[in-house]
């Protein structure tokens, strides 16, 4: 099975003919996602807070659950690979549009619970009404979408919904909350109320996820939430990342747009790598290489796309599900199996011992490949295979991981700027960058419409930026 996974793939035609192909061809690559009956799940092995430790969190990459979750990312990625927004599919499926209109609802109480006349800068306290009203209504809002004999099932799936639009308590949003709203639809996906087939887990993407994203970005703007956990500049983005991952799938096999592409706004909206570009540009001010030093580097120093999107998973294992600050709140169990091998720690023993006997079944199957653990199919003729040389996190001035290339176009545009020792990420701001401000964008130097390069490094850095 493992094999399959890392089998060449053909360079892609932009005809309609070669990409009707790949639809047919690329999804084949990846294996089934498993199916869960709503009869075996055990009532006491709902959904809970099982990460406390960094111990745990690489506990938690070994669970079925986790590599249910990476397979589902990976086959939601290939199924967008050539497709453009905004997209329409002639025959949709009916419960990818049952979800959009249950994000109808969400965005509607928005209109209902404006935001109050408080002068926090982050957070405004009408974001707890909304949802203490999300808390209160997700039972019904469930029982709605889904149909009778998937109701046993809610208390496996309500978790992973309350969590997807932000910490009401802490008044943010982050990658974490991202990270829920894809479990939730893999829940789904599991349980076959959408089937995990190509159009289906397509329109999952264009038409789910863009809804949702649309979503998230209303609710931080007319509530003004604080990034949860940003890394400020040397974060990809303060807010999401698997728009990143689906984005640069999507522009994956072609050839007509680069990588740089970005740093020519106005971009149009067409996949959800530049939307995400675009929302950085309404919300931020300042030079793009200054607020957004990682996707200053990425447009600058890698070639191809195909790179990019390697690249950003290995990125996302790394930045988002393997940083114990971020998964902690994620809650674990039921349809995402906790099945950690040999003793537990006392601190979560009485939650995870059910769920060795609950999922005793589930174990019986032959284990799923590790999506994340082995080379996309795309990649296996252009870099190692997957974590093989584990991503770690740069630190400043340090190469990105998948810019460690001899020579690209960034490079030949700053020689002084890593040459072919790899990218050197831009220099960190002189001053404070407004992270979610919403400001009118300004730019300087370049022409206009364009984010210019940053200027040449001085003779003596200043120290104690941090």
């Amino acid at each position: 099975m493992a094999t399959s996974l890392i089998q060449s793939a053909n360079p892609s035609s932009t005809s309609a003919t070669a990409a009707a192909a790949a639809d047919m061809s690329s999804p084949s690559l990846l294996p089934p996602l498993r199916r869960v009956e709503a009869a075996s799940l055990a009532p006491a092995d709902t959904p809970v807070l099982r990460i406390k430790t960094d111990e745990d969190v690489e506990a938690w990459k070994h669970t079925r659950g986790y590599q249910d979750y990476g397979l589902f990312l990976r086959r939601l990625a290939e199924s967008v690979v050539g497709h453009t927004l905004p997209y329409e599919d002639p025959e949709p499926d009916a419960a990818a549009s049952a979800i959009i209109a249950m994000l109808d609802t969400l965005d509607g109480w928005i209109d209902e619970i404006p935001p109050l006349p408080t002068p926090q800068r982050f957070g405004n306290l009408a974001f707890r009404t909304w949802g203490k009203r999300l808390e209160q209504e997700a039972p019904a809002l469930l029982s709605a979408l889904l149909p009778g004999p998937l109701h046993p099932t809610l208390p496996f799936i309500e978790p992973y919904l309350l969590t997807a639009f932000g910490s009401f308590t802490r008044m943010d949003y982050g990658t974490g909350h991202e990270t829920s709203f894809a479990l939730f639809l893999l829940c789904l996906a599991l349980l076959r109320f959408v089937e995990p087939v190509p159009r289906v887990e397509r329109q999952l993407v264009l038409n789910v996820f863009v809804r949702y994203v649309r979503l998230c970005w209303r609710l931080q703007d007319v509530y003004k939430l604080e990034p949860a956990g940003s890394h400020g500049v040397w974060g990809l983005d303060d807010y999401s990342f698997l728009t990143y991952v689906f984005g640069s799938a999507q522009l994956r096999d072609q050839k007509d747009i680069p990588v740089d592409a970005i740093l020519h706004p106005p971009l149009p909206p067409t996949n959800l790598y530049f939307m995400s570009i675009t929302r950085i540009d309404e919300v931020k001010s300042g030079p793009f290489h200054e607020h957004s030093s990682q996707l200053y580097a990425i447009a600058t120093g890698v070639q191809h796309w195909s790179k990019v999107h390697s690249g950003l998973f290995k990125m996302y294992e790394a930045e988002v599900l393997g940083k114990r600050v971020v998964v902690q709140h994620i809650p674990l169990g039921g349809l995402l199996v906790w099945d950690v091998p040999g003793p537990q720690p006392h601190h979560h023993a009485s939650h995870t011992s059910h769920a060795h006997a609950s999922h005793a079944s589930h174990s019986s199957h032959a284990p799923t490949p590790a999506p994340f653990v082995t080379p996309a199919p795309w990649a296996i003729t252009a870099a190692p295979a997957a974590m093989s040389n584990p991503y770690t996190t740069p630190n400043r001035g340090s190469p990105l991981p998948f810019t460690a290339h001899t020579s690209h176009p960034g490079a030949a545009r700053h020689p002084h700027r890593g040459g072919t020792d790899g990218l050197i990420p831009a220099r960190a701001p002189l001053g404070p960058t407004a992270s979610t401000a919403l400001r009118p964008s300004m730019r300087s130097g370049g022409k206009p419409g364009t984010m210019g390069p940053p200027p040449p490094p001085q003779t003596s850095q200043p120290g104690g930026e941090e």
